[in-house]
């Protein structure tokens, strides 16, 4: 079954001078501001799109390596994980890297890193952010 969700931004002014509000409207649980000089610059209070795209990335992960590790046998006790999207004026999304620290019982390092790597790979938000590089760094709590 397909789940369509739905944002709405709405924008007043140019791009140096206006600014807007995001709103999760599938949810509704939320509603952004947003401006240029966020985006450019950062400015506390207002979000940008590499935020709100690292948040979109770093809960896809989350969900993707949890679901790897339980079909594994693996059930984690917690993942963290955190995106940190990087962009430039001028020439955009440049990547994202994702810290990632987990409580796995009876895993090895080594077989964390390499389930870290698969879920880095197949998450569904890594894989439409293929024209960016993706880093990632991953260890056991």
């Amino acid at each position: 079954m397909a789940v369509t969700s739905e944002s709405t931004t709405v924008w007043t002014g140019t791009l140096a001078d206006g600014s807007g509000t995001t709103k999760l409207d599938s949810s509704g649980v939320a509603e952004f501001p947003v401006n240029w000089r966020a985006r450019s610059e950062g400015e506390a209070g207002t979000t940008n799109p590499e935020e709100l795209l690292g948040a979109a990335h770093s809960s896809c992960y989350s969900m993707a390596l949890a679901h790897a590790l339980t079909g594994a046998g693996h059930a984690p006790e917690s993942i963290q994980t955190t995106a940190a999207v990087t962009f430039e004026a001028g020439r955009g999304v440049l990547g994202s890297h994702l810290l990632v620290s987990a409580r796995v019982p009876g895993l090895t390092e080594a077989e964390f890193e390499t389930f870290a790597e698969d879920a880095k790979a197949n998450c569904p938000i890594s894989k439409a952010l293929a024209g960016i590089p993706i880093t990632i760094e991953a260890e056991l709590a």
